[in-house]
Parts: C-alpha cells; structure tokens; sequence
C-alpha cells in the first residue's frame, strides 16, 4: 500500500505552511496499472524510461522562436521554426525557445506535472517558465517554455523532463479535451505559440 499524503495547513510557531497531507504520487507499479486500464497514455512509451514515480521525456526535433524582441499578451505572435541539427543546436541565454516532448501523453483520471531532470536542471536550462502542471484530460505533446543561464548545446531525443502523475480529490464536471474554450487540443508535433490573445481581456 503506498504512503497517502494529505494536502493542508500546519502551524509552526512562526507561520503557517502547507503539508503533503492527502496528496498521491503514483508509483512506477501504479503508473504501468494506469496506463493497461488506459486512464494514462503515453506514445511511444519505453519500460526503461519509467522511473521510481515519474516517467522521462525527451525532446523533440523541432524549435520555435518569437520573430519579435517585444511580444504582444493581445497577438498572435509570429515565431520562426528551427530543426535541431544531428549535431545539435546552441541555445543561447536571453532567448525563450518553445520546444516539445516526442512523446504524446493522455491523462484521464490524474493531474499530470512536468518538471526538468535534474541532469538538465545542472546544465542551466529550464524548460517551463509557468507551465509544469496539465489538466485532468489533457491529450496532446508538452510545449516546453526552454530558457538557459550560459549557452549549451542540445539535442533531439535527449531526456528533457519527467511527467509524475497526481490523484484528483473529487468529481470532475469537465476535462481538458471536451472544454469548448480549451486552446492546446489540436494534436502536433511542433511546439504551440501562446494562445492568450484567444482571451477576452
């Protein structure tokens, strides 16, 4: 039986502070369980890419960057499209790329996070500025959000972050997939430009 840890509040005698109280990573055992009942799917998926609880991801061939150096919340912001060479791309710092995963993921019944390998983490990238949690629901690659401290060189197909995977508290009225104002659903390859002029503000 695997330990259950509870979301919630605790005073210390300075602050309060949230505890892991109720909150259910999965396990290795438990994600292969998810994914034979097809309440997790990941494609293409490897046994030796799962972890003790989580599951590697890799980085997928194609690129994009904002052709402007001032980007508009209320435009759609053009971006130029870069392959990742055999030889493998210098990313430079002050620049914000937007990469994908190879892999495609659909997460019925789980809130899945993303968030950077370590390896990667020491290597000065980051590869989400905001965006590490997805939606019960949610069904297409990850757009990543790379930035990096110094220059370095990456590669396709190189290990790029890991998915754990969260239980839900609770009834879901609506997924991911099925919300008619849900902007991320068309299924791609290519990493997916902000959407945030779709909004009324």
């Amino acid at each position: 039986m695997p330990p259950v840890f509870r979301l919630g509040w605790q005073r210390s005698d300075y602050l309060w502070r949230p505890s892991l109280q109720n909150t259910m990573i999965l396990s290795d055992q438990r994600i292969l369980a998810e994914i034979a009942q097809g309440h997790i799917l990941i494609e293409p998926f490897d046994r030796q890419h799962l972890g003790t609880n989580s599951y590697d991801v890799h980085l997928g061939r194609y690129l994009a960057v904002y052709t402007s150096r001032i980007l508009d919340a209320r435009q759609d912001n053009p971006v130029e499209e870069i392959i990742i060479p055999a030889e493998g791309l210098v990313l430079q710092p002050g620049t914000l790329y937007l990469g994908v995963t190879e892999e495609y993921t659909e997460t019925h019944r789980h809130v899945p996070f993303l968030e950077g390998k370590s390896s990667v983490g020491r290597l000065g990238i980051d590869i989400h500025a905001t965006a590490g949690k997805g939606d019960v629901g949610f069904c297409n690659t990850w757009t990543l959000e790379i930035s990096c401290t110094q220059a370095v060189r990456v590669y396709a197909g190189m290990p790029i972050g890991q998915l754990i995977y969260f239980e839900v508290a609770g009834d879901i009225d609506q997924l991911y997939h099925s919300k008619k104002n849900a902007k991320y659903t068309t299924r791609t390859v290519k990493p997916m430009p902000s959407q945030m002029w779709r909004n009324s503000f």
